[in-house]
């Protein structure tokens, strides 16, 4: 199960959504969000199906390794359908056990279920395509005109980016650790749920430690280096918009403003 988290992860390659903008696929994926907010029907899904597809094809990271990334929050998506699914009011359609689920349960909850994964698949593709780097270049520009106001635009892009970066290498950390722990006897998959949450408390103390131990190597490497954050800091490359930037933009928004019109309708199947 740790090994199948590939928040944070890049996935190198030459397509053209690796080669878009970072500002651009920043921006673009905050109006993805929005517009999975504002989908009220399943023909809104199906039109980001669509275009998820799209973007899967044309970056041409496998699709095995983004629906790896869904494993991990299975039992967040059970825990949702389950409580939406016994919550929600409306005309009975059947009875398990003792509770009665109802029609618009049922709905709400594998509406909810589909939002939680379009949410985590479509803005992982962020990080699959976009360097720390260029990730924090893009942050970075994003939040330059905040500059005037006081916002250290460069040191919170920065710290957002190690963030990110640092996700991927706690995660093969804590696999470490528990490897460790299981070849001297320890148990992580018996018992009850407190039980496998106790067996997990000797695996945190280590986990932390060696995290606060790579902060504190990462400081005393920048420190070392003369870091002075973005005061009179050049780029190895400079980033500039491109025909790719524009016609993928495009195209995004697209069908962004179409799935947002489409739930400001309130379009779905129970109306036919």
């Amino acid at each position: 199960m740790i090994s199948d988290i590939t928040l944070g992860q890049y996935y190198p390659g030459n397509s053209a959504i690796h080669k878009m903008d970072a500002s651009i696929k920043i921006a673009l994926t905050f109006l993805y969000m929005i517009a999975i907010f504002f989908i009220k029907g399943f023909i809104g899904f199906f039109i980001i199906t669509v275009f998820l597809i799209l973007i899967l094809m044309l970056s041409k990271v496998p699709a095995k390794f983004v629906l790896k990334g869904i494993k991990p929050i299975l039992v967040f998506i059970i825990f949702t359908v389950v409580l939406n699914m016994f919550m929600t009011g409306g005309r009975k359609a059947f009875t398990f056990i003792v509770w009665d689920v109802s029609s618009e349960g049922i709905f709400a909850s594998v509406f909810m279920a589909l939002r939680i994964i379009f949410l985590v698949t479509g803005s992982s593709f962020l990080t699959y395509t976009t360097t720390p780097i260029m990730l924090t270049d893009g942050i970075e520009k994003i939040l330059k005109p905040f500059e005037k106001i006081g916002v250290p635009a460069y040191e919170l892009a920065m710290m957002m980016s190690i963030a990110l970066r640092f996700i991927p290498t706690l995660i093969e950390e804590t696999d470490k650790i528990m490897k460790a722990q299981k070849a001297r006897g320890s148990d992580f998959e018996s018992g009850g749920l407190i039980k496998r949450g106790k067996a997990l408390i000797p695996v945190l103390v280590p986990l932390f430690i060696s995290a606060f131990r790579r902060a504190d190597d990462l400081a005393i490497a920048m420190e070392s280096r003369c870091y002075n954050g973005g005061i009179n800091r050049t780029r190895l490359r400079e980033s500039k918009l491109s025909i790719v930037d524009f016609y993928g933009s495009l195209v995004f928004i697209l069908f962004a403003v179409l799935s947002i019109l489409i739930g400001c309708f309130n379009l779905d199947f129970r109306g036919f």
